[in-house]
This record gives structure tokens, C-alpha cells and sequence, in this order.
């Protein structure tokens, strides 16, 4: 039968193996070398295996030990999120936010500036990302995922239903021609997004095409990649309205097909419950949710009569 291990003990290993000196754990634990070198060496004795070598200038993970040490890390990240679960907010002046990177450049990171100023106290780090963000053993304060709404172990918020239109440059419509025709002539640009890919197949019946018409070969992973390509008139494609609605206004590009795809797919703002207790991400929900209500304004102007709601349906969703 295995002796109680002190935590004490695993926590100084966990310092030593991390950055593989005594001497830097001591400092990092603000202890002396002699204490981190004696808790190592009665837990090594309690489990009956060697986990450093002790080389002349270096201490060097044994087989043992680089075993033991990702539950040792494991261990260790679970008592901080359950510690940080019943506290106060661990960074109250930072706010770190994980977001899809077409959302980050083309929404969030211009209108940043509006929520500094009324919180000048916070600052905001963001990390783009195309998957989903564990918040288990990370400094991560919120996402913004664009789905729906189901996030295991996780409160999500609905911020924004958004909407896909198809869209190209205004030079590449002739207005008094027929739209269909011209439309077998341009090709189809796609981002690998399960709303988009689902909905091209109801978007080419709708619009006239063959339905053996196969996108373009560029392929992107996230829409923002297509923004560039479309304003130097490269092709068509689907994109949620909240990334180009500024474009559609200025007349960068037009919408040339009087309809729009309602995927079922919105965005949440989405932590863990504990999370939205923070003042900070309070306050940044409220003021996301009134900027993000600007989105709806224009999307009443620019809907308003003049386009048909076609609903597709997510596999699997």
C-alpha cells in the first residue's frame, strides 16, 4: 500500500520538471534549493522510483518521470479552475476573448476601440481561432463561437441571428442582361464553414444553375480569405451579412439575387457560468450586445421587402 503524498511534494516536482532546475523552482517557490531538492527526493522515496537524474550541472526527467508529470499538470490546472470557480475574477484588468478570425478583423477588432474607452482600466487580448477553446487550465475569459448555442460544460449567451448572401462585385453583373446566365460564367468561391457548404447546393436551384456546377478551386477555411478575392472580382460567394454589410452599403458589393439563407447558425458569447459574474465581461456584454444591435439595423434596411428567406438545414445539428 502506497504512503499519502503531500501536495506539497507533487507541487514542487511539478516546478522542478517544468523547468528542469532546482534552483529555478526554489526561486520560482521562493524557497532554497535544499527544500525543493529534499520534497523531490520524499517523493521519489514514497513512490519507489526515480524521477530526476542528477547530472553535474542539469537535472533531467527519468522515464518515471515524464510519466507522471502530465497528471501531475492535470491535477494541478483542475484545482486552480475549481479554486478560481469559487473566487473573484483572478485578472479583473485583463480580458482575454477567443473568437472565428472573419469575426475578430472584420467586426471586433475595428469597434475595440469604442468599449477601451469606456473601460480604460481593461485590456483585451484576442485569440483567433477556427476551434472551439477548452477554458479548462487556460487564463481564457470568454468566447464568441458562431453555431448553436450548445456548448457542454459552458453558458452561451445569443447574441446575433446572421444571414448568408450571395454577393460578388458590381462589375461583374451586367443589370439588364438575365442574372442566371450570367451567373455560369463566374465562378463560386467557397470557405469550408458547415452553413456555407450546406447551403450551396439550394443556392444554385434557386439561382438557376446546373446543379453539377462545382465551386472554384479556392477553397478557403474562414470567410474573411474570401473578402479580398471577391473586391478584385474573382467570383461569387455566400457570407454572412454582420462581415460585409459596410461593403454592400458602400457599394463595393452587391447582393445580385433578391434572397438570403437562414442556416439556423448565430452567434453566442459563451464561458463558463461563473464567468459572466465578472464585471468585466458584464460590462463587455452589455456593450457587445448594443453594438451588435447596429447589425440588425442595417440588416432591416437592407432586407426590407426586397429579399426571400430561404432556410436550410444543418446535418447533424
Amino acid at each position: 500500500m502506497r504512503t499519502h503524498i503531500p501536495l506539497t511534494a507533487l507541487k514542487f516536482f511539478r516546478s522542478a520538471a517544468q523547468s528542469l532546475s532546482f534552483k529555478t523552482a526554489a526561486e520560482q517557490l521562493f524557497v532554497t534549493q535544499a527544500a525543493v531538492s529534499q520534497q523531490i527526493k520524499k517523493l521519489e522515496q514514497s513512490l519507489n522510483v526515480s524521477l530526476f537524474e542528477r547530472l553535474n550541472r542539469e537535472v533531467v526527467l527519468t522515464e518515471e518521470g515524464k510519466k507522471l508529470l502530465p497528471y501531475v499538470q492535470k491535477g494541478f490546472d483542475a484545482f486552480e479552475e475549481g479554486f478560481a470557480s469559487l473566487g473573484d475574477d483572478p485578472n479583473p484588468d485583463l480580458l482575454t476573448i477567443t473568437t472565428l478570425p472573419s469575426f475578430a478583423s472584420r467586426w471586433l477588432m475595428p469597434k475595440l476601440v469604442n468599449f477601451q474607452e469606456k473601460n480604460p482600466g481593461i485590456s483585451i487580448r484576442i485569440s483567433p481561432s477556427l476551434q472551439l477553446e477548452s477554458f479548462s487550465g487556460s487564463h481564457l475569459d470568454l468566447a464568441i463561437r458562431y453555431g448553436r448555442g450548445n456548448y457542454p460544460g459552458c453558458q452561451s449567451h445569443l447574441l446575433h441571428h446572421d444571414y448568408l448572401l450571395p454577393v460578388c462585385h458590381p462589375k461583374l453583373i451586367d443589370a439588364s442582361l438575365p442574372i442566371s446566365e450570367q451567373l455560369q460564367n463566374i465562378p463560386l468561391l467557397t470557405d469550408e464553414g458547415v452553413d456555407v457548404e450546406q447551403a450551396w447546393r439550394p443556392f444554385m436551384k434557386k439561382a438557376g444553375l446546373p446543379l453539377t456546377t462545382k465551386p472554384s478551386k479556392l477553397h478557403v477555411g474562414d470567410s474573411t480569405m474570401l473578402i479580398e478575392p471577391l473586391l478584385g472580382r474573382q467570383g461569387m460567394s455566400l457570407l454572412r451579412f454582420s462581415l460585409i454589410y459596410e461593403l454592400l452599403e458602400r457599394g463595393q458589393l452587391i447582393c445580385p439575387l433578391p434572397f438570403y439563407f437562414q442556416s439556423g447558425y448565430s452567434y453566442y458569447l459563451v464561458a463558463p457560468e461563473n464567468h459572466f459574474k465578472y464585471n468585466k465581461i458584464q460590462n463587455f456584454h452589455t456593450w457587445l450586445v448594443e453594438e451588435m444591435s447596429d447589425i440588425d439595423k442595417h440588416w432591416q434596411a437592407f432586407s426590407a421587402g426586397k429579399l426571400q428567406e430561404i432556410v436550410i438545414n444543418i446535418d447533424g445539428a
